[in-house]
């Protein structure tokens, strides 16, 4: 019973549509209607500006690292990684929002930032070195992923590993149109201000 509760509440957690929330409270623009139409970090940073952007992101971080707490708050035998991978479906397929979510990318990095934190901020340095490098979110977000992995197979935690696999799979899978315009040269950059 308090396993089936952890996991739901950890898919509600993963479902709260931060973007959204931003962007209709604050600025009173659906960001589903604009840019990518995608509610994560990166759409808010272009639709809504530098604030929002790192609000959201940061809220995105955050419901990963509470979902994957969940196990320890309720003294559950659940390992944390499975309430974790909940929350990152549920910001997939938020149900608060139609079932049309973000990409997977910060909700995962707060599974990790629970669970790894030490994996969190290599994986996070690898993010920022790529994006200065590369100019491309998406990118950047795949060479995150895939750091991710190296790690978990070199630290050798089974139940990481499989995780890990599982989030970069959803991480690459939802950024396959990316992928398609960084090979076309189309995919946006960032634009760093003088």
């Amino acid at each position: 019973m308090v396993i089936a509760f952890i996991l739901i509440l950890a898919y509600l957690l993963g479902s709260i549509p931060s973007g959204l929330i931003v962007g209709k409270a604050f600025y009173g623009i659906d960001i589903r209607e604009h840019g990518s139409g995608n509610l994560g970090g990166t759409n808010s940073f272009r639709i809504l500006g530098k604030k929002a952007g790192i609000a959201v992101t940061l809220a995105d971080i955050l419901k990963g690292t509470l979902a994957t707490s969940l196990p320890f708050f309720f003294q559950s035998d659940l390992h944390p990684l499975i309430a974790g991978v909940l929350a990152v479906i549920g910001h997939m397929f938020p149900i608060f929002a139609s079932f049309k979510g973000g990409k997977a990318v910060a909700t995962s990095g707060g599974v990790l930032l629970c669970y790894a934190p030490f994996m969190f901020v290599i994986i996070l340095a690898v993010f920022v070195i790529s994006l200065f490098t590369t100019r491309y979110v998406s990118l950047s977000s795949i060479m995150a992923g895939l750091a991710a992995l190296i790690y978990a197979l070199i630290n050798g935690d089974i139940p990481l590993i499989i995780v890990v696999s599982i989030l970069v799979f959803f991480v690459i899978y939802r950024h396959r149109a990316n992928i398609q315009r960084i090979r076309n040269k189309t995919e946006p950059k960032v634009k760093w201000r003088k």
